[in-house]
């Protein structure tokens, strides 16, 4: 009886804390940072879907490679600059969260510091060649897109908290008056730190460049990013780190206050990487990333509780469910699933809490491997996490069949999971109402 309160103290504890780190100010600016830019990762998935299985039904030869044209400028103007867009998109919703007066200010500082810090010469390879040549004045879209998105995360906040501590001093503020229009005033007030900042970058740049020859995003990309990439979205990690997300929402506090901090963006890394890979024509680099994750582990939404209720209309004895289900099963087709989670409910409901935890693990553990085993194709397309089931697997997979199958096995198995725990709910519901009857009589 005595350690009732202590588990129930621990559970508000780590609640707590979840929700403190979610809400964190720099994470919740990345989040929203992230959001703004989904649709151009979309429109990248849907040109590289159009170039590589739709263009080719209708043309072929050099008809084909002019058509591509149309998918291959988008791909440029979306994943190809990723990195460079990450950086003012982050800078702008830090500058808002923390009530910045001029957030346009140090989203333009976050762009110039990004470009100060990347390396001045680089090796490309010229058309109709073999070999590698180092030229100067140019910018790449290796570093400009996903591989320096890392370092256009890290530089974007790391710029923007400088600028704006910079610009609270009033001593390094230049005030024009009341007479002159307020974007002239704004922009004289924020000179002086504007120029102490970019001048900062400049230095750090000058002192990698000089003495150790190489510069930030290289450091950032080999140093941070691809050993934390390879640890969140290795196999482990991704189950781990996305198991904790499912159980949080079990308590209430939504998973994207872990997933979307910790995986979120190394998956969707993983998925331009892999969207670029597969326009190219080379190997698909990752089986885990953005739309393998909403393919196979968001089925009917977190927890993929299509397969709940799937369930609950197959071997559900309770009116009260059935009829939840029958509202919740249109929206539970696009993957939204508050009305299951919270009036099933899933939440604090501890036999739901498990299968709402282990069907999502198992269906990534099953998809992984057979990716991994050649029975379906890797993810390569980045698809609406709203795309239906079996829909999603067969746009995701750029048109292969069987990963159709493999996303019915992951739901047969998840319909298979949820039946006992949906089972020892609707009894312990059924005692709950029973106890509560002999009492009111």
């Amino acid at each position: 009886m005595n350690d009732s309160p202590e588990k129930v103290s621990f559970l508000d504890r780590f609640a707590m804390f979840a929700a403190k780190l979610g809400n964190q100010i720099h994470l919740r600016s990345l989040r929203d940072a992230f959001a703004v830019l989904m649709p151009l990762f979309i429109l990248a998935g849907l040109a590289v879907l159009v170039n590589n299985v739709l263009f080719p039904w209708f043309f072929e030869d050099s008809t084909l490679t002019s058509a591509q044209m149309w998918g291959n400028t988008i791909t440029n103007g979306t994943l190809n600059i990723a990195g460079l867009s990450i950086a003012p998109m982050i800078a702008y919703n830090l500058s808002k969260n923390k009530d910045f007066p001029n957030p346009i200010a140090a989203a333009a500082v976050a762009i110039s510091a990004l470009v100060i810090m990347m390396p001045t010469t680089v090796f490309v390879t010229p058309v109709g060649t073999e070999n590698t040549v180092e030229v100067s004045g140019v910018l790449t879209y290796g570093n400009l897109g996903t591989t320096g998105m890392f370092a256009g995360i890290i530089i974007g906040l790391l710029a923007t908290e400088i600028f704006i501590q910079l610009s609270s001093i009033k001593r390094l503020q230049i005030n024009l008056g009341e007479n002159v229009p307020p974007q002239v005033g704004k922009s004289f007030s924020t000179m002086i730190p504007v120029i102490l900042v970019l001048s900062l970058f400049g230095i750090v740049g000058l002192i990698l460049s000089v003495f150790f020859q190489t510069d930030l995003i290289t450091l950032i990309s080999t140093l941070i990013q691809e050993p934390l990439r390879a640890i969140n979205t290795s196999l482990l990690g991704t189950v781990l780190i996305y198991s904790t997300g499912n159980f949080l929402f079990t308590l209430g506090i939504h998973q994207t206050v872990i997933n979307g901090s910790l995986l979120d963006p190394f998956l969707l890394t993983n998925m331009n990487e892999n969207m670029l890979a597969y326009a190219n024509g080379a190997e698909i680099p990752h089986i885990i990333n953005s739309s393998f994750i909403s393919t196979f582990a968001l089925i009917g939404g977190t927890g993929s509780t299509i397969t709940l209720l799937i369930a609950i209309f197959l071997f559900g004895k309770q009116k009260e469910s059935k009829d939840l289900a029958k509202l919740a099963v249109a929206p539970g087709l696009f993957n939204i699933n508050e009305p299951v989670i919270f009036g099933y409910p899933i939440v604090f409901n501890l036999p739901m809490m498990i299968p709402f935890v282990l069907v999502p693990a198992v269906s990534i553990v099953i998809a992984y491997f057979a990716t991994a085993l050649g029975l379906m194709n890797p993810t390569v397309v980045y698809t609406p996490w709203t795309t239906p089931p079996l829909i999603s697997a067969y746009l995701a997979t750029a048109g292969d069949w069987r990963a159709v199958v493999v996303q019915l096995v992951i739901i047969v198995v998840g319909i298979l999971l949820y039946i006992p725990f949906m089972k020892i709910s609707e009894r312990a519901a059924r005692i709950t109402a029973e106890k509560q009857q002999q009492e009111a009589a």
